[in-house]
């Protein structure tokens, strides 16, 4: 369910009208380096983009089918016209990924959601497209948090269409000053940010708004299920910040799905506690290296699942959630 791809047609997108944008592109021997302000990534790996080996990794990790999503830079830097531009780059290259591989690669589409018009514009467009099966979007969008109200009309299309959202987090809290060095920006960044976007989709009441939205935490839903019970106790103790909310943020917790990448199986293990194996879904992080290569193991090492739990962790959840069956 966790898995990045960077196409060509995408990063030339970027090349040519990101510029406009504050987008730099840097084609290095190593591989392909984006910066778009405090956003980075790159050098990037041949993997990253070119299928085929893709292919070979995911036959030797036991994966059958990958879900494609971006990563940072995202599209959410840019103005109208040219976050659109590089969202119909990516989904296009999605579709074509999974005509090239129709047994093996789906998509999760990119829309440029701080754009509403453009973005509605492109999931209308995207609808019906071959292997096109949810929506990748940030744990925020731009400085807009997920409680934003513009994003509202969003959500509801999204939910009207019955597909999933898989957030990630991106322009994270703290990036820039205390989590800058030693890597923290991701270490903790990640995880943090993710909390930090489950905690408004709850208390902004999108979660109550749109019952049948379903929303994939990644890495293991980071800080959130951990924290979920100080933000329940906020809520519990009558904080008058929270006096709007009916129920406490526990009762949120299987509202969300989750991928497996805790990088702890004790972590791992409380999540299944948590929130049931059948809200967890089997994830890399493909191909970083703040993922998993073996991402299968990390599931047969929770000895505690049942054959039906195990075999919902690694795939039948996302089967039923993608509706690839």
């Amino acid at each position: 369910m966790h898995a990045h791809y960077f196409p060509e047609r995408y990063i030339a997108a970027l090349e040519t009208e990101g510029c406009k944008c504050g987008a730099c592109v840097r084609r290095d021997p190593r591989g392909t380096i984006i910066d778009v302000g405090p956003l980075h990534a790159g050098p990037l790996e041949k993997r990253f983009t070119d299928l085929d080996m893709r292919i070979a990794d995911m036959d030797r990790q036991g994966v059958d089918i990958q879900a494609l999503s971006l990563t940072q830079p995202m599209v959410y830097f840019a103005d109208a016209p040219v976050a659109r531009a590089l969202s119909v780059a990516f989904n296009d290259s999605l579709v074509e990924a999974h005509e090239q591989f129709p047994d093996r690669l789906v998509g999760l589409a990119m829309i440029p959601a701080n754009h509403a018009e453009e973005a509605l514009a492109e999931l209308e467009r995207v609808k019906d497209a071959p292997g096109m099966c949810g929506v990748y979007m940030g744990t925020a969008i731009g400085d807009w948090d997920l409680s934003d109200e513009r994003l509202l009309p969003v959500f509801e299309r999204i939910e009207a269409m019955g597909w999933p959202i898989f957030l990630h987090p991106l322009k994270v809290i703290g990036m820039t000053d205390r989590l800058k060095p030693y890597f923290l920006s991701n270490l903790l960044g990640n995880p943090f940010d993710t909390a930090v976007a489950a905690a408004h989709l709850i208390f902004g009441g999108v979660m109550d708004r749109f019952p049948k939205l379903d929303i994939v935490l990644p890495h293991a839903g980071g800080a959130f299920s951990f924290l979920a019970g100080r933000l329940n106790h906020g809520w519990a103790m009558g904080r008058p910040e929270l006096k709007h909310m009916e129920n406490g943020a526990l009762s949120y917790l299987k509202r969300f799905h989750y991928d497996t990448i805790s990088h702890s199986d004790a972590g791992l293990s409380f999540l299944v506690d948590q929130v049931g194996a059948d809200r967890i879904m089997l994830g890399s992080d493909y191909c970083f290296d703040m993922g998993h290569d073996a991402p299968v193991d990390v599931v047969d090492r929770q000895q505690s699942l049942s054959d039906a739990d195990r075999q919902a962790v690694l795939g039948g959840t996302a089967e039923s959630l993608l509706k690839l069956k």
